[in-house]
């Protein structure tokens, strides 16, 4: 398959490019530094693009089969209006411009799968939250509402859409897990505002696995929930990287303090979803990762 990746120096994008190498994937990389891309990933096609500032070149997307689109400004910083207005327009209009790229390849790529985030669905308490629920409307819930219409505007052109909503991502080199294990090791991690809020986690493999999916199986599209299927509350998910590190893990983090240092932002910590992965259950998907403790020994590479 040749595919096209957005955002493939990022977390996820750096781990998927390397599956897709492995496969026997020819991989394109879209990336406001070509030559990072290429330092960062090895051997691909690395072509330029400012996300906001234009479509990309027809010629990165024409011949194409497919494209991921991951690209976008990191949530987890402290928010304010500058930030807030950078984490929307890198999403929706990013998108919006990669669908006017496609819109002039010849011939077009069939399938895109496009990036998205649990945050869709906002604070939802101990509610199980599949697919078919609606959205909030919270800050990041918007952001995601008009990043996901930007994407799904390629339906018009026979493009085959899958929105891969993304729960927290574990792998060790990024993201929340990074983050955390500092106090961690330290022996001062616990949980965070009384731990009562659930944590959508997935392992880095299987958001791997899922959009690796959504590209070969056709009947695949519209939205998928990209988080394994048992969420656990933050003081269960506390306990089991305690566990991992063989460290305790009981010192509360009171949820003023995170709003101290991260503002608005520190409400997508403090809060939660209990997200369930329907659709790729649905759709026949395994995961590599079902399990919590098994998941954490892998990420931190002690499986």
């Amino acid at each position: 398959m040749r595919v096209a990746v957005t955002g493939a120096t990022g977390l996820i994008g750096r781990r998927l490019v390397a599956r897709m190498q492995g496969r026997g994937d020819e991989v394109t990389v879209l990336s406001r530094s070509p030559d990072r891309a290429r330092e960062s990933l090895g051997a691909v096609d690395a072509q330029p693009w400012d996300a906001v500032a234009g479509p990309p070149p027809a010629e990165a997307l024409a011949g194409r089969d497919a494209v991921v689109h991951l690209a976008g400004a990191p949530v987890a910083q402290r928010w304010n209006e500058r930030s807030k207005l950078a984490i929307r327009e890198s999403r929706e209009i990013g998108t919006r411009n990669l669908v006017a790229g496609l819109r002039a390849a010849e011939p077009r790529p069939s399938v895109l799968v496009s990036g998205s985030a649990v945050g869709y669905y906002g604070a939802r308490g101990d509610e199980r939250v599949d697919e078919a629920q609606a959205p909030a409307d919270d800050f990041l819930a918007r952001v995601v509402q008009a990043w996901e219409r930007a994407a799904a505007a390629a339906v018009k052109l026979g493009v085959r859409v899958v929105l891969v909503r993304t729960g927290i991502v574990l792998d060790r080199s990024g993201g929340a897990l990074k983050t955390m294990l500092p106090p961690f090791r330290a022996g001062i991690g616990g949980p965070i505002a009384g731990g009562a809020h659930y944590m959508p986690w997935i392992h880095i493999d299987d958001v791997v696995g899922i959009v690796l999916a959504a590209l070969d199986g056709a009947d695949w599209s519209g939205p998928v929930n990209a988080s394994a299927p048992e969420p656990v509350t933050n003081r269960e998910f506390s306990r089991a990287l305690g566990r991992a590190l063989r460290r305790p893990a009981v010192a509360p983090i009171p949820g003023f303090a995170l709003r101290l240092r991260y503002g608005e932002m520190a409400e997508i910590v403090t809060t939660g979803q209990r997200v369930v992965p329907a659709r790729p259950l649905a759709l026949g998907y395994r995961f590599a990762h079902p399990d919590l403790d098994d998941a954490l020994r892998s990420a931190l590479g002690n499986a």
